[in-house]
């Protein structure tokens, strides 16, 4: 028996003779992938960036309406007046050289307003000046460049931090939203808020990211109160929130945020001074004329829950439930983010002014919310993908291609008058629609005589003002009768809106031309 008992053990491997190898599982639901990130063109794969880059160029031409006056009046306007110079021509001859064409509204002559945005577009306009010509597609496809731009960095973002199917819907989010379809293209300050911001987050240090970039997103956000100083609203719970996990504050104040701060205001106070010509501090002038005088409540007041029952959901659109949803999913990481959002959105509310564009900034913020919501999703994730994109689909070829396209089409009528004609008459147009409905000299090209209704609001205190739009809303006929009651006053081409053709016609008789929007 002890022979066969040690037959037996000779002949047996030892059970630990040998590792035992174990296959390796890969599961997508208890790892995190992580994907190298640093490959291709701004760290993400040269396919995402070419496509980014090819929506937002299809994104501009494909927006063709006017949203706000200050897309024109307090960008275009005021670079192309610091640009171009045209010869006046009278009967078809030469007779005085203009240094400045462009209409500066009443923010630039009270200071309100730094020129730092419109420099940058008047760089352009002089690439466009030394080649001997003038179009608007220019700025506006470089702010769809920029737009792309803060696309790819928010994506880029969120993959690194978190899973790849995460950042592939919050991708997806961002580029199906209406509301940034319609805005990311326009040469608004808000747009350009909007961008910076974006790249800003993209070096924020939130928690859990190993990027150390404190001087990049300070600079970020330096420039974006810069362009406009309410994006300071935006960015202080964020810095704040840095500040108080920062170990060393007092390195992070003296050697960062206030000689990047001083930097930023210092140039930005040389350029106003330069082009005022005198010394200007703009954002003394904003917050005097906005705040303690309260001037932005001249055009116009709203309910303080406007932003709570119409604009953010406006703003968000379909991307609303999603959002809501994602705030109930999302890390604790980003929690500052959504706190920047409501705070945001509460400090709009106290103002009296409120417009749509002014929470825009935040959007890109909500978008993370709306990826972790869609990421999230099993059974229903194709129908939900669907739906929203065809409800964000039909209001952003709406509102791009439809809705207020008028007063950019006439200005294309009224550029056909820069055409020198056989006869010995300038071209006189007057707008007599409400003031800055349409764009000015930008649009046109050319040293036109044209007149609008003007509106600025009255610094005086005087409680009986009323601008000239207005008294001529009041009574048409009779502000027609009294301002253009000789033929010499009379102009060549008037321009409104058709619910006034009726008292336009009595006056078209003796006019070459008339245009109705």
């Amino acid at each position: 028996m002890e022979r066969i008992r040690a037959r037996l053990f000779l002949n047996r491997k030892s059970a630990f003779s040998e590792p035992v190898k174990l296959r390796k599982r890969k599961s997508k639901l208890y790892t995190k992938e992580h994907e190298p990130v640093n490959n291709g063109l701004f760290g993400i794969h040269v396919n995402v960036t070419v496509f980014t880059v090819a929506f937002r160029l299809a994104n501009c031409f494909l927006v063709q309406t006017s949203f706000v006056p200050d897309e024109y009046w307090q960008s275009l306007e005021v670079s192309h007046n610091m640009v171009f110079k045209y010869p006046y021509t009278l009967h078809n001859h030469t007779i005085l050289n203009l240094t400045r064409y462009g209409f500066l509204t009443w923010e630039w002559t009270e200071g309100l307003r730094g020129y730092t945005y419109p420099f940058f577009i008047a760089t352009l306009y002089e690439m466009l000046y030394f080649l001997n010509y003038d179009t608007v597609w220019v700025p506006r496809l470089t702010h769809a460049l920029l737009a792309a731009l803060a696309d790819i960095k928010l994506y880029s973002l969120i993959r690194r931090l978190e899973h790849s199917e995460v950042a592939k819907w919050v991708y997806f989010s961002q580029l199906c939203s209406w509301f940034t379809w319609y805005c990311c293209t326009r040469t608004l300050t808000n747009t350009v808020e909007t961008v910076l911001t974006t790249l800003a987050l993209h070096y924020y240090p939130l928690q859990g990211s190993e990027t150390q970039h404190r001087s990049k997103y300070l600079a970020l956000v330096a420039l974006a109160v810069i362009i406009r100083p309410t994006a300071v609203i935006v960015w202080l719970p964020l810095v704040g929130y840095h500040l108080l996990r920062e170990d060393n504050k007092l390195s992070l104040l003296s050697h960062c945020a206030m000689p990047i701060g001083l930097l930023t205001l210092g140039i930005s106070t040389l350029v106003d001074c330069i082009f005022y010509g005198k010394w200007t501090l703009v954002q003394l002038n904003f917050l005097k004329f906005n705040v303690l005088h309260n001037v932005a409540e001249f055009y116009g007041s709203h309910p303080w829950h406007w932003y709570l029952t119409q604009g953010f959901p406006v703003v968000l659109g379909p991307h609303l439930p999603f959002f809501l949803h994602g705030c109930t999913l999302a890390p604790k990481r980003y929690r500052i983010l959504l706190s920047a959002v409501v705070w945001t959105v509460l400090v709009y509310s106290l103002l009296v002014h409120k417009e749509f564009r002014f929470i825009y900034p935040v959007l890109p913020f909500c978008m993370i919310f709306c990826g972790y919501s869609l990421a999230s999703l099993k059974a229903w994730k194709k129908p939900a993908v669907c739906l929203l994109l065809i409800s964000n689909l039909l209001p952003a070829l709406y509102t791009g291609l439809i809705h207020q396209r008028g007063t950019l089409d006439v200005m294309n009528h009224i550029q056909q008058l820069c055409v020198p004609s056989s006869t010995h008459l300038s071209p006189d147009v007057l707008f007599l629609m409400p003031c800055h409905s349409t764009p000015f000299y930008s649009h046109v090209h050319c040293p036109l005589k044209m007149q609008f209704l003007q509106c600025p609001p009255d610094l005086t205190g005087n409680k009986r003002y009323v601008d000239e739009a207005e008294l001529f809303f009041s009574d048409p006929e009779g502000w027609l009768n009294t301002m253009l009651h000789t033929k010499a006053a009379l102009p060549s081409h008037l321009v409104f809106f058709d619910v006034l053709e009726k008292v336009g016609s009595t006056h078209c008789s003796v006019l070459s031309i008339t245009f109705s929007v």
